[in-house]
């Protein structure tokens, strides 16, 4: 049986900000662009009591709370904050699986202290984020990623939460649909029409029947309803591609213009490129039209992309077959992916400081 712990840092992005700028302590921040078409990349705990969440356009924010902070994002910052939280993770167990700056997963069945209890690993691991950060941090432990992932989300902020072997039937019956993972907004709707609200009422219905239902997702409800969960915690997660997107705040149509955003999208991606070692043969561009229609078109080189200078005449080319002339562009995404091991060196020209 497998002890899990599933870390979660509270308002990851926001809690750094007030902890470095005091002005903003216990007072309603938003960070993201407030601009028009500007969206909540996170929210703190005293802008959620006004209904304010990740993923909120900006304005909407505002008009829930017109005395939201907005703070521009420093993901460099975050980034170097969540090297720190990740370094103590290993200080336990080789076993982490970051899903993302602020969240991973820990299999601490076997680690490093000879602890058994992932109950206190959890607790000491939380104590250390905060000493060495200042910043608060949530963890569920149970014996599978599904539960420790909902464990973690139950007391927050900077709680800890425990599903025991011997609860986790009566646990799970009890949960809310909506608390499932994979059950969005869609999916909760159309469980409410065939009369699911519970996980019981899911664990009533035969693992044909929701495969009939949802499809794939079905087998995985049919058995997170039973407490089951048998994915391992990934050590290394494998990055099939590397990209990077930016919306304007106006649509644009001057080519000019577009071109000078795709470089700088093309930087960024070299920049993240060199830095995973991740070297590719296939770019792609995407561009969202002012009416919302996304196309993508792609080229695949012979070698692998290693050098800013190939990488940005490939793009260059590829945009030059894009019709700019009937929409304006509202969203440009640049990418590589088709990966290999190493990079080609006869078109090694590292020109970036590596950050």
């Amino acid at each position: 049986m497998r002890k899990i712990i599933h870390i979660d840092m509270d308002a990851f992005y926001a809690s750094v900000e007030q902890r470095d700028h005091e002005e903003l302590r216990g007072k309603p921040v938003a960070v993201g662009y407030s601009e028009a078409r500007g969206v909540v990349a996170a929210a703190s705990y005293e802008a959620r009591k006004y209904g304010i969440r990740s993923a909120m356009p900006s304005l909407t924010a505002k008009n829930k709370c017109p005395s939201l902070i907005f703070v521009l994002p420093r993901f460099d910052v975050y980034q170097d904050v969540s090297h720190q939280i990740r370094a103590i993770f290993y200080e336990y167990t080789d076993l982490v699986e970051p899903l993302s700056l602020d969240e991973a997963f820990l299999d601490v069945t076997r680690n490093r202290m000879n602890n058994p209890s992932a109950t206190l690993i959890a607790k000491e691991i939380k104590q250390k984020i905060f000493e060495r950060t200042g910043l608060r941090a949530s963890a569920g432990v149970s014996i599978n990623k599904f539960l420790a992932k909902i464990a973690s989300d139950y007391k927050k902020p900077d709680g800890l939460f425990v599903i025991c072997p011997g609860e986790v039937e009566k646990f799970v019956e009890g949960l809310k649909i909506e608390q499932f993972f994979g059950v969005g907004k869609v999916t909760a709707r159309k469980m409410h029409e065939y009369g699911i609200y519970t996980g019981l009422d899911l664990k009533r219905r035969s693992e044909q029947e929701l495969t009939r239902l949802f499809g794939k997702a079905g087998k995985s409800f049919y058995q997170n309803a039973r407490g089951i969960d048998d994915r391992e915690v990934q050590a290394e997660r494998i990055i099939k591609s590397i990209s990077n997107e930016t919306t304007f705040l106006k649509d644009k149509d001057d080519l000019t213009l577009l071109t000078v955003e795709l470089y700088h999208l093309a930087k960024e991606v070299m920049e993240r490129v060199e830095k995973e070692s991740f070297y590719g043969r296939t770019v792609t561009l995407k561009v969202k039209y002012a009416d919302f229609r996304i196309i993508t078109r792609s080229k695949t080189l012979p070698l692998r992309i290693a050098g800013f200078d190939l990488f940005w005449n490939t793009a260059r080319e590829i945009m030059k077959q894009v019709d700019l002339s009937n929409q304006p562009v509202r969203l440009l995404g640049l990418g590589i992916s088709n990966a290999t091991d190493k990079p080609e060196q006869k078109y090694t020209q590292l020109e970036l400081d590596l950050f």
